[in-house]
């Protein structure tokens, strides 16, 4: 069943967001509703403001007024979102709820894909996506926990380290 579950985006009142995704929370466990509603998320971003009293480091919401809700839509699981107090209504066309695409969710960062590494620090690897596709490269660093690796090419006769994500390369088959 929770091959179906989708991500919806939920329209709160400003200010409301973390009040909402509480409260659905708390109808799921009381109402024992774990195979339709599985996830409620607000997305946040962890920001450096500057005030008088010094750079400070705080966590804000990436947009405000919305909280992302994984779920098997169902008249069932419709109503328990839509009825919860601060909720305006599903991003949709009237009350049609549209699920976010997989290039939404992977760019807003809601599930974390698993990246299985085949290659290590010292091996070659040929680079699969971006501007710098089809070239050949060392890897010179992994960061597994920011999702990139640091791979150096020879552009121009000139080594160059260039950043991407780790799913951007893969290893050289000798």
């Amino acid at each position: 069943m929770s091959e179906s579950a989708k991500w919806y985006v939920v329209h709160t009142y400003s200010g409301y967001e973390n009040t909402v995704a509480t409260t659905i929370q708390k109808h799921v466990d009381n109402r024992g509703l774990h195979e339709l509603i599985q996830e409620v998320s607000i997305p946040l971003e962890t920001v450096t403001e500057y005030t008088d009293g010094g750079p400070k480091t705080v966590e804000r919401k990436v947009f405000p007024g919305y909280v992302l809700v994984k779920m098997v839509l169902t008249d069932e699981s419709w109503h328990v979102v839509r009825n919860v107090r601060g909720v305006t209504g599903f991003v949709g066309s009237g009350n049609k709820a549209i699920p976010l695409t997989e290039d939404e969710i992977a760019a807003l960062g809601v599930e974390k894909r698993e990246v299985v590494v085949s290659y290590s620090e010292g091996d070659s690897v040929k680079i699969t996506d971006g501007a710098l596709e089809s070239f050949i490269g060392t890897v010179e660093e992994i960061d597994v926990d920011k999702n990139k690796v640091r791979v150096v090419v020879s552009m121009f006769g000139r080594e160059t380290p260039v950043e991407l994500e780790l799913d951007q390369v893969e290893l050289v088959q000798a």
